[in-house]
């Protein structure tokens, strides 16, 4: 039997990297999904391939910054599924620039997607958790939530947030056997690496690498929480970088 038979996962920013890559690992092990992106071209085209395994798959396009269209995905896969066992927040952008010329509008559209979006799906996820007693939530962060750079004001704010969330979840869920746990990747090969990243060499990953992770995180037993996994290429800058 394959680890996650019989369980539902909702996946956000699943049309590509590091979702696409996690979307692929819980199907191999079984897992039924849920598939959420702006982008539902390409959420097809996952779905597609994720036909080579006995997962049902449902792909909802949606923008998880809005209260509306995330109510209606968690609608519709309780519709098809009637239970959801795993949330992976997952969707994210990155943009930044020096603190003192970065736009606000660039620092609100980070924050919608990488904090808004994320307390959006968990709320809903924990309305249907608290009544089955039992959910499993990963959060994607980023090794920027522990060590920042310059020019990531917006970028790092939001993943320190979302570490916050993650613990906020953690202890309101304990008591409905509700675990939450946020896994931080380093350089990973997709992409929405930065450029600067690629013109300095820094060591990446794989998407399949932390998709490993995330499935490490989702097999635990439902009394156990990883509540906090950084992943990242052993020579990349991490301790002290700057």
């Amino acid at each position: 039997m394959k680890a996650l038979q019989g369980k539902v996962a909702l996946i956000t920013g699943a049309s590509r990297g590091i979702g696409q890559g996690i979307a692929n690992a819980f199907a191999a092990e079984a897992a039924n999904l849920v598939l959420s992106s702006r982008n539902i071209e390409r959420l097809n085209q996952n779905a597609e391939v994720l036909d080579k395994f006995s997962s049902e798959v449902l792909v909802v396009q949606t923008d998880i910054t809005d209260e509306v269209q995330v109510r209606e995905l968690f609608r519709r896969a309780m519709e098809r599924f009637g239970r959801l066992d795993i949330l992976v927040n997952n969707a994210g952008i990155f943009d930044g620039g020096p603190l003192d010329e970065l736009p606000l509008e660039t620092w609100d559209r980070v924050m919608a997607t990488n904090l808004r979006g994320p307390f959006l799906c968990t709320r809903e996820a924990m309305r249907i958790m608290k009544i089955q007693r039992e959910g499993r939530i990963i959060n994607v962060g980023s090794i920027s939530a522990q060590r920042v750079r310059p020019n990531s004001a917006a970028y790092s704010t939001s993943k320190h947030g979302l570490w916050g969330l993650t613990q906020v979840t953690a202890l309101e869920g304990r008591e409905f056997g509700i675990t939450c746990g946020c896994l931080h990747p380093g350089n990973v090969d997709v992409e929405t690496l930065a450029e600067a990243r690629r013109i300095n060499g820094e060591p990446v990953m794989t998407a399949e690498d932390i998709a490993h992770a995330a499935v490490a995180m989702a097999t635990l037993p439902p009394n156990v929480n990883m509540l906090e996994a950084i992943v990242l290429p052993i020579g990349q800058p991490y301790i002290g970088r700057g």
